[in-house]
């Protein structure tokens, strides 16, 4: 990414403001964001605005050479709720952002889902498995996927999208599956019973927001444009070993108990990386034991 100038839409998110802070002393970088917050880095071109808006999405694409688009409405719930904001802004947004990138030859390196799959019929799930979202997000996304691939085979546009599994690290707050991680650390931090919806023998893989930020670099240099990849580590875990893991990782006392399992819950999920491995040279490199340290380290305050 040296000497490049890159575009970040969601830019002070999650994913996005890992992504800023990973590229930013090796390319000139500018972020897209609704709510861009209130000290944002110096070294840092922010634009305030929405993904939705074309002139706005034209105005922060202009001479860029690559685009991580990470902006969106990432929660399922509310996507149910609201499916008409929800496909506005992840699927209308992404085609502003890639008619933009056509425009301007910039590359698209753009943040899918493994809720594009639903419930698998079986795991690992790799890129090639039924295509079943049962939310409007995972419409969302899927239609994401597909406009990927269609802007590259029709205008030549350099696209890649990255179905995320279950992203977890320091700084994340709220979410589905992945914010489970940081609910369960402040009940056991504050010794709360730890609550497990369902049985807890549902799977999820995993995956640190280091190696999502490797996966995107990765996917800004790849040759193999065009399609989509999953990215996540391989590996599953149940929700009750999780909260163990947590348990052990705070050092807490906390009881784990179980309450009623949420509507629509998918059972088990776990990517297969083998496409990725093979096209983008990826591989998880954070295990969940040593990524559950990061949140630790990460709320510790600074000793003297």
């Amino acid at each position: 990414m040296d000497g490049q100038r890159v575009l970040v839409t969601g830019g002070s998110g999650f994913i996005g403001g890992a992504l800023v802070d990973s590229l930013r002393e090796e390319a000139a970088v500018r972020i897209l964001d609704t709510n861009p917050g209130a000290n944002p880095p110096d070294d840092v071109e922010v634009i305030e605005g929405d993904v939705r808006d074309p002139a706005t999405v034209e105005a922060a694409v202009e001479g860029v050479d690559t685009v991580f688009h990470e902006a969106a409405l990432i929660s399922i719930d509310d996507s149910i709720a609201d499916p008409l904001e929800s496909h506005a802004v992840n699927t209308t947004g992404t085609l502003q952002v890639l008619e933009a990138a056509r425009k301007h030859d910039a590359r698209v390196v753009l943040a899918s889902s493994a809720a594009v799959y639903g419930d698998p019929n079986s795991v690992p799930v790799a890129e090639t498995a039924r295509l079943n979202p049962t939310s409007p997000y995972g419409l969302n996304k899927l239609a994401v996927d597909h406009y990927a691939r269609l802007y590259h085979e029709l205008y030549g546009l350099e696209t890649v999208a990255l179905r995320y599994f279950n992203v977890y690290g320091p700084g994340q707050t709220g979410g589905d599956y992945a914010g489970v991680i940081d609910i369960f650390r402040e009940q056991a931090r504050s010794g709360e019973p730890i609550t497990v919806h369902g049985d807890g023998e549902q799977t999820r893989d995993f995956v640190h927001i280091d190696d999502i930020v490797r996966a995107n670099r990765l996917a800004a240099k790849t040759e193999n444009v065009g399609t989509a990849y999953n990215v996540g580590t391989g590996e599953s875990v149940t929700i009750t070993e999780l909260a163990e893991r947590i348990k052990r990782s705070v050092g807490s006392d906390s009881s784990i108990v179980h309450t009623d399992a949420r509507e629509g819950d998918i059972r088990h999920s776990r990517a297969d990386v083998s496409r990725a491995r093979a096209a983008l040279d990826y591989e998880a490199e954070v295990g969940l034991d040593e990524g559950l340290d990061t949140l630790v380290e990460a709320a510790s305050p600074p000793t003297n």
